[in-house]
């Protein structure tokens, strides 16, 4: 009588029997790693999308919300309910968002979140009133979540282990450029108390280059060789790689591991206990990258900046430099992630982050205007916060909750880790304000300064490092059970 796990090695070795003739059809295209890298490069610009209108859709809020208030005549409650409600239907959407991209695929998965992304804009636009605006903002955080689930998860499966961080990484650099784009908009926008409809609305153009973007792009071939989709997988990673030799060893590292997964899969799932390492190292990454505090700045450095004594149109102005520093420091943190490592770039430069807090609260003890020497060590200290922060956690957030789950787990555990983001946004969205009141500016930045110096130790202990690591050999480092020792 023929066993189960027989059974499965015999299904396994007719898979990887289909692949390998797949791969031997396609021999003849020859060398084509140029066009391949080039086709990498436009598949993750084209996902990155999602960025900007995570970026966009988080930033408008800030101008539209006036504008908001004086059409329906808000309540403070109201104000939190519309601002809230993104982050709430975010949290709903990464959670849910891991079961449709591995049941549908992660592309149909993205080119859904899209098309939630135009009704849910354009019905922000056109609400006639403020419960169907809270509801639509509710849609509109779930498309958001489940973009900053699935567009990782995806280029990180379609990129080579070389350049996977910095392809990943665009994300966040187009999530910058987003909140700037917002900033933009609702400064030219801003005017007639009907002009938030029109803010919200331009939140759809992207959207639909998103869509339209993904039907041109291929379905991650890590998902379809899970599929048993063997011949349209090759297919798709000849195309990305270009080169034969290539394509066969990951071919080989992609079903070997793939061989053992029938059995996880159907046990404990994120309860595993060889997960358990992976699981601390992307949700704590996920906590910190919030806690740490640079959304404060982002959103609330003006109403501090002003209630320190700095004037309301300097307070702007230095947010509106915030706001080019993130993005330059993205920008250098994306082409640097591959070369020093996630790890070694976390450790030097959340060290700098928390030091900058340090300063930048030293400059708030005295109740004096803020002019001379103190005007420029407070402008330094906070624009090299950002620096060091946004160039350590924000770039890494989504590139290491990305690579380091097992296929079979993936998608469902980036969904954990992106809530994770969306919960720790929240909190700290929910009590910066409070703690100014209870501890003062510079209490409340030498707190996010300890903060940052807690994420350095939660790096230094839990979290590995992962650059140049194929996704198969980082998933049987796990396995092993060295995954802080191997791959670090």
């Amino acid at each position: 009588m023929t066993s189960i796990p027989d059974i499965q090695d015999l299904s396994r070795c007719q898979t990887h029997q289909r692949a390998l003739t797949a791969l031997a059809d396609l021999v003849h295209r020859g060398d084509q790693t140029l066009s391949a890298r080039r086709y990498v490069s436009i598949a993750a610009a084209v996902a990155a999308v999602g960025g900007l209108l995570f970026g966009y859709d988080t930033g408008i809020i800030a101008s539209a919300l006036i504008f908001v208030t004086q059409t329906f005549s808000l309540s403070t409650a109201g104000q939190e309910w519309v601002a809230a409600a993104l982050n709430i239907g975010a949290i709903f959407g990464a959670l849910l968002s891991g079961p449709v991209s591995d049941r549908w695929g992660r592309r149909p998965a993205i080119m859904g979140a899209a098309g939630i992304f135009i009704v849910a804009s354009l019905g922000c636009g056109l609400a006639p009133d403020v419960g169907t605006l809270v509801a639509a903002r509710l849609w509109l955080g779930a498309a958001i979540g489940a973009t900053t689930q699935i567009v990782p998860v995806y280029v990180a499966e379609l990129a080579p282990a070389s350049r996977r961080g910095g392809l990943v990484s665009l994300f966040q650099l187009v999530f910058s450029l987003g909140l700037l784009l917002a900033f933009f908009v609702g400064y030219e926008l801003s005017g007639s108390a009907e002009s938030w409809r029109a803010m919200f609305m331009l939140g759809a153009v992207p959207a639909i280059l998103l869509g339209l973007g993904m039907l041109f792009l291929p379905e991650s071939p890590r998902w379809l060789l899970h599929h048993e989709h063997e011949r349209h997988a090759v297919s798709i990673l000849y195309k990305l790689r270009g080169h034969k030799d290539i394509v066969r060893q990951e071919l080989d590292d992609a079903l070997k591991v793939d061989a053992g997964e029938a059995a996880g899969a159907g046990g404990l799932g994120l309860r595993t206990r060889w997960i358990r390492p992976a699981l601390i190292a992307a949700l704590g990454v996920a906590a910190f990258s919030q806690l740490s505090g640079p959304n404060v700045i982002v959103y609330y450095a003006p109403i501090i900046l002003s209630q320190a004594g700095l004037g309301h149109s300097a307070a702007l102005l230095t947010s509106v430099s915030v706001g080019v520093t993130s993005t330059i420091t993205t920008a250098m943190g994306i082409a640097l992630i591959d070369r020093i490592g996630r790890r070694r770039m976390m450790l030097c430069m959340l060290p700098v982050a928390a030091l900058s807090l340090f300063v930048l609260g030293a400059v708030f003890l005295s109740s004096a205007p803020l002019v001379g020497v103190r005007l420029y060590l407070m402008v330094l200290s906070l624009l090299g916060y950002i620096f060091f922060n946004f160039g350590s956690l924000s770039v890494a957030v989504w590139l290491i909750a990305a690579e380091v789950f097992p296929l079979f787990i993936r998608s469902k555990a980036m969904g954990l880790a992106s809530a994770t983001v969306w919960l720790s946004d929240t909190l700290v969205s929910l009590v910066t304000l409070s703690l100014v009141q209870a501890f003062g500016t510079t209490g409340t930045f030498w707190l996010f300064g300890f903060i940052n110096l807690a994420a350095f130790a939660f790096v230094w202990k839990y979290v590995p490092e992962t650059a140049g690591t194929t996704l198969e050999g980082i998933e049987s480092a796990l396995k092993r059970g060295s995954f802080y020792k191997n791959i670090r």
